[in-house]
C-alpha cells in the first residue's frame, strides 16, 4: 500500500447530529461569534425562524418585540406563520432586524426567500444570516421539507446583490481545512483547539455570514 494512502478505520462519523450529543456543533462556533460581533444590529423588532433563542442570547434588552416565524403551525413556538419563499404569512416592511440562521439550505427558492427578507424589514433595518458550505445532510430536514443547497462566499453575494444591492452588505467565510474535515466526522468545538477554530482558510468554507442592510427610502 502507498505511503500515501489514508486507512479509515470506521465508515461512520462520530456523530449524525452535527456533534450535538458531544457538545457544540463546530459551525456554532462561527455562527455565534458572527452575531454576537453584530449583536449591536439585534434591536426593536426582531423576527427569528423556527424559534426566538439567538434574538434573546445576543438581542437582550435592546430588543422590543420578538417574533418567530414557521411553515408550521405546529410549532408553538411561531408567532407568525408564513412562507418565507412567497412571503405569504410575512409582514411587509415591519422588523428592525431578521437574523436567518442556517435556513436557506431548506429552501428551494432562495431568490424568493431573500426577496422576501428585503421586503420584511423596515428601510434601515439589517438582515443577519448565515449559510453553510461544507456539511453534512441534514437528515431531520431532508426528510420532512428538503435539504437542497450549499453555498460558496460567491453565491451567497450574488444572492445578496440580487435582492439588496451591491453595496449594501457584506459576506464572510469562515472555517480551515481542520475544522471542516472534524465537522465532518462529527466532533464538537470542544474537542478542537482555538487555533484549529481561528486560522481562516478560504479554499474551505465551511461557514458563510451575510449582514445586508435595506437602506432609508
Amino acid at each position: 500500500m502507498s505511503e500515501r494512502t489514508i486507512r479509515f478505520t470506521s465508515l461512520e462519523p462520530m456523530s449524525r447530529v452535527f456533534g450535538f450529543d458531544r457538545g457544540t456543533p463546530i459551525d456554532r462556533y462561527y455562527i455565534e461569534r458572527f452575531l454576537a460581533r453584530r449583536g449591536e444590529l439585534i434591536r426593536g423588532r426582531v423576527l427569528e425562524v423556527g424559534d426566538a433563542a439567538y434574538t434573546r442570547r445576543f438581542g437582550g434588552s435592546r430588543v422590543a418585540r420578538s417574533d418567530v416565524l414557521h411553515v408550521s403551525p405546529e410549532n408553538r413556538k411561531a408567532t407568525l406563520i408564513g412562507d418565507i419563499e412567497s412571503g405569504d404569512g410575512v409582514p411587509r416592511e415591519t422588523f428592525d432586524c431578521i437574523i436567518l440562521t442556517q435556513v436557506l439550505p431548506f429552501v428551494f427558492d432562495v431568490r424568493g426567500a431573500m426577496a422576501t427578507c428585503f421586503a420584511a424589514l423596515k428601510p434601515g433595518g439589517v438582515l443577519l444570516a448565515t449559510a453553510p458550505g461544507i456539511s453534512q445532510i441534514s437528515r431531520y430536514d431532508m426528510d420532512r421539507w428538503g435539504d437542497f443547497w450549499r453555498f460558496t462566499s460567491l453565491s451567497l453575494t450574488r444572492l445578496a446583490e440580487l435582492a439588496f444591492g451591491p453595496g449594501s452588505f457584506e459576506v464572510e467565510s469562515h472555517g480551515n481545512v481542520a475544522a471542516a474535515t472534524a465537522f465532518l466526522l462529527g466532533f464538537s468545538m470542544e474537542e478542537l483547539t482555538p487555533g484549529q477554530l481561528d486560522h481562516h482558510d478560504r479554499d474551505y468554507e465551511l461557514i458563510l455570514t451575510l449582514a445586508a442592510h435595506r437602506g432609508p427610502r
